[in-house]
């Protein structure tokens, strides 16, 4: 059996041996939030355009504007405003945060290091050459490639985008992803369930997944615990780029998908990982389909999703592997977990300033949604950690989603 790192591993390396460029299509840089970028995206001209001021203030040569000095002000500048007139020696001009800064003026004062007296600034504080001034093209030259082939689409790389100009994006289409549960005890999200029977959140909640990492859902609703049914929606879920089950793959009598995706031919990589929940998680290729079976039990399948699935939808997108969002946090409450798996606990993290802080909330095991919608992290706790005391520090697993 694995551990969830070495699991991790495993499919990265499948997953890169199957990865192909993508298809691309343009599209407005609107449009465009959470896909991978397929062009080289470059300046439209150096950034910023013109020595640009950061402060509200006054433009001076910095060395006739010394502590106790007096200079005249002879104009003002404004963002937006066309090119200032050179400053003339001996005076200053009024200026705004993100004008241009006038010819030979070599700082900017800020607003509050002087005294306005009439037309006339004394000034607090002596000023260093250079203060407060972002010089022209400092922040990037014209024709630099500033957005790469690869590279996903966050807010600050679609406004970079607009920056310059380049509002059609040519992206690369995104993997799809077939979603299927499984199980005579489930019904769709729209229907009464039975005294017995359970509603189909999986399949919502894994589609929520796919979109949040990157892919584009294909819900294939549920199979019955029949082969021929399994097989069929099977089939149909192998024709996109990766298929992603839920339930079916324990070792109970009606688990029925591995045996199924033998029969079409599946190799498998592994289908156990030394994780709780999430333990009988398995992976595996069919033809050039990656195919993840996850456990039923919801809060099992959203954790094996974000372990195992998530980075192969990075390298299936033609982007580089996110890392986990693992952070350090100190331990409000004292636990004992046992050894033997790695454990992630639905838990709540909360800042109190900088210092984070964590507890495990109380849960029924891996089929409470309830506590799991509490929660905006998950506890990891380590396969040989014995008791935990409080203040301790402990790494957590955040909820993206959430946070």
């Amino acid at each position: 059996m694995l551990t969830y790192e070495q699991a991790r591993r495993t499919v990265v390396e499948q997953a890169r041996k199957i990865a192909r460029p993508r298809a691309t299509a343009t599209m407005s840089v609107w449009d465009a939030l959470g896909f991978v970028l397929a062009q080289e995206i470059k300046t439209d001209r150096p950034y910023p355009p013109f020595d640009r001021s950061t402060r509200d203030g006054y433009a001076v040569r910095a060395a006739e504007a010394a502590q106790g000095t007096e200079l005249p002000c002879v104009g003002e500048i404004k963002a937006g405003d066309a090119g200032a007139t050179p400053l003339k020696p001996g005076t200053c001009v009024q200026i705004m945060t993100g004008a241009a800064v006038p010819v030979a003026a070599d700082a900017v004062v800020m607003l509050e290091h002087t005294r306005r007296e009439g037309d006339l600034v004394h000034f607090n504080r002596t000023p260093s050459g250079g203060q407060n001034i972002v010089l022209r093209g400092s922040e990037a030259a014209s024709d630099q490639t500033i957005l790469s082939t690869g590279q996903r689409l966050g807010f600050a790389e679609l406004a970079l985008a607009a920056q310059v100009g380049a509002t059609q994006l040519r992206c690369a289409n995104k993997p799809r992803v077939a979603i299927l549960s499984t199980g005579d005890e489930v019904v769709s999200v729209d229907e009464a369930p039975g005294p017995f029977q359970i509603r189909n959140s999986n399949s919502v909640s894994l589609a929520a997944q796919v979109r949040l990492a990157g892919g584009e859902p294909v819900p294939l609703g549920n199979a019955a615990d029949r082969v021929e049914d399994l097989r069929s929606k099977i089939e149909r879920g192998l024709i996109e780029d990766m298929l992603v089950l839920s339930g079916g793959v324990s070792m109970g009598k009606y688990d029925l998908v591995e045996a199924v995706l033998k029969e079409l031919g599946a190799q498998f990589y592994f289908d156990a990982v030394a994780i709780r929940p999430g333990k009988p998680a398995v992976f595996g290729k069919c033809a050039d389909t990656l195919v993840f079976g996850l456990p039923g039990n919801p809060v099992s399948t959203m954790v094996t999703f974000e372990l195992f699935v998530t980075p192969a939808l990075d390298l299936l997108s033609g982007a580089a592997v996110r890392d986990l969002a693992l952070v350090e946090a100190r331990l409000g409450e004292s636990l004992h977990e046992k050894p033997g798996l790695t454990h992630f606990l639905p838990a709540r993290v909360d800042w109190h300033g900088a210092t984070p802080e964590v507890k495990a909330l109380r849960w029924q095991g891996s089929g409470d949604i309830i506590a799991l919608s509490h929660a905006n992290c998950f506890l990891m706790v380590a396969r040989d950690r014995g008791p935990v005391d409080v203040g301790e520090t402990m790494p957590i697993l955040l909820r993206k989603d959430v946070i």
